[in-house]
């Protein structure tokens, strides 16, 4: 599969470069996000940040934690979000099942390498892979 950023019709919002370093890259899937209005005008203005990103399963449905949407500044109080909330990621069932097996069996993360448009949908590049040793960053 190609890097998102290199995909026809995709707009590139974040990329997570230090994904590749830290982390060896198996499979890689794409998944739909739930978003709410102020999160997307904060994504188009690409107020966003992937570093410290994961995603687990928790009951059968999949979850982006930890990724930071700042909040858009136009945005009245009542209206707004907040940052760092858990995200629901949209996946079918059988791929579900399939990384839910994968990440418990083999011990791997599920890792977010990047944040993109797709037809005028946020889509996430998610990543299974396995941690590096130190001595494995080298180069």
């Amino acid at each position: 599969m190609a890097r998102a950023e290199t995909r026809p019709g995709t707009k590139l919002i974040a990329a997570n470069r230090r994904a590749r370093r830290n982390y060896e890259v198996l499979e890689t899937v794409e998944a739909g996000m739930v978003l709410r209005g102020s999160e997307v005008k904060s994504l188009r203005s690409a107020h966003v940040q992937l570093a410290d990103a994961y995603a687990r399963i928790d009951d059968g449905e999949a979850w982006l934690v930890s990724m930071h949407i700042a909040p858009y500044d136009h945005a009245q109080m009542h209206s707004g979000h907040e940052p760092d909330r858990r995200r629901k990621l949209l996946l079918h069932r059988g791929e579900l099942d399939r990384l839910r097996a994968i990440v418990d069996e083999q011990h791997l993360s599920l890792i977010p390498l990047a944040l993109y448009w797709k037809d005028g949908r946020a889509k996430v590049e998610l990543a299974l892979a396995r941690g590096r040793k130190t001595y494995d960053k080298r180069q």
